[in-house]
């Protein structure tokens, strides 16, 4: 599964960036790079969260494998 971070400068200056396949997940910085890596470490609490809550967004064990 691949997220898609969006990206737009506001009129104040700040970044804000928004994943439209997690609905709610945006964020602000001051820099471009600050917002990106907001965005990133929301979206994984957010994944993480509704994991905890037994919500299915993908198949998970895409993500991992097991070794024996």
């Amino acid at each position: 599964m691949y997220l898609t971070i969006e990206i737009e400068q506001e009129n104040d200056g700040r970044w804000l960036t928004d994943v439209p396949e997690i609905p709610g997940v945006m964020a602000y910085g001051k820099h471009r790079e600050e917002a990106i890596l907001k965005g990133q470490v929301l979206t994984l609490r957010v994944l993480a969260d509704k994991l905890e809550h037994g919500e299915v967004l993908f198949d998970i064990n895409t993500l991992f494998s097991v070794a024996a």
